[in-house]
């Protein structure tokens, strides 16, 4: 979607995005180019000393908070990474599945909290306002919020939901029984739910980075981090579709190659943190 809104100022802004979201703006203010990027609008990412000169910053758009989003991210990942290669160790080494499933959810904890963080970022991120130095925080802090029309507040609510699924998925082969009916219900069902909901999350992040519904730009930070991101949401989500439980039984291939996958989607998140991370650092330093 592009297209160009008249202001009730007068300015004309340069609009683009992919249907029906609003994700770059574009004008000219007092003979400067002015380009407002959704995600880094969100994530605090955009700020400079000259545009918001003594602007105080709400603390969830600090670069210290993106940072600890992104090690959490990055921790949740590891564990996720270490169950799937412990899971694939031979069957004589001797390691039994309840400590594997403690990794697993051990890993869901930090994946969780780094979810509702990047969340609530987005649950009250501020307004677009035309001049940078008018932006302020909401009045009233916001717990979920309600933002329909934020292509990343819709990500961050699906990707926060999906981690809960996780939780479930990763807890309850601790607790219940091994019959496929059981292990579908209580385990592959909400492991499929999270892994449709990080889908879509990852998709809406990229959108929201690329302004269209593809791009290529490899050698831009942000691109990376949200490509990388969700080419591990699509590792997750076969990983998912091929841990169905049949009641017939199913050839042995099938849990090995299901969690390779879950191993690289695992991997293609604690890249995207640790790029999360770089990204922080370097909007840190001005």
């Amino acid at each position: 979607m592009k297209g160009v809104h008249l202001h009730p100022s007068g300015l004309r802004i340069h609009v683009a995005g992919p249907w029906p979201f609003i994700t770059r703006r574009s004008y000219l203010l007092a003979g400067r180019r002015i380009v407002w990027q959704a995600r880094q609008h969100r994530k605090g990412l955009a700020r400079t000393a000259r545009a918001l000169e003594n602007a105080p910053v709400p603390f969830w758009q600090t670069q210290g908070y993106n940072w600890w989003t992104g090690a959490l991210f990055a921790l949740g990942s590891l564990l996720f990474l270490a169950g799937s290669l412990l899971s694939l160790l031979p069957a004589g080494a001797g390691l039994a599945a309840t400590p594997i499933n403690i990794v697993f959810f051990s890993g869901s904890i930090p994946f969780t909290l780094a979810g509702y963080l990047q969340h609530f970022q987005a649950a009250n991120q501020s307004a677009f306002t035309v001049d940078p130095k008018d932006a302020a925080a909401p009045r009233h802090i916001s717990l979920i919020g309600w933002h329909p029309h934020s292509a990343g507040w819709l990500s961050t609510f699906c990707q926060f939901v999906g981690t809960v699924a996780f939780n479930f998925n990763t807890f309850d082969p601790l607790v219940v029984g091994a019959g496929w009916v059981t292990q579908d219900l209580a385990v592959w069902l909400p492991g499929m739910i999270g892994s449709v909901l990080f889908l879509v999350s990852g998709y809406l992040a990229f959108v929201e980075t690329a302004h269209r519904y593809w791009s290529w730009r490899p050698r831009q930070l942000d691109w990376q981090i949200v490509f990388i991101n969700l080419l591990g949401c699509v590792a997750f989500m076969a990983a998912s579709t091929l841990a169905y439980v049949p009641s017939g039984g199913e050839a042995w291939w099938i849990t090995e190659v299901a969690t390779i996958l879950l191993g690289l989607g695992a991997l293609g998140f604690f890249l995207g943190a640790a790029l999360m991370m770089r990204e922080s650092a370097a909007a840190a330093k001005g």
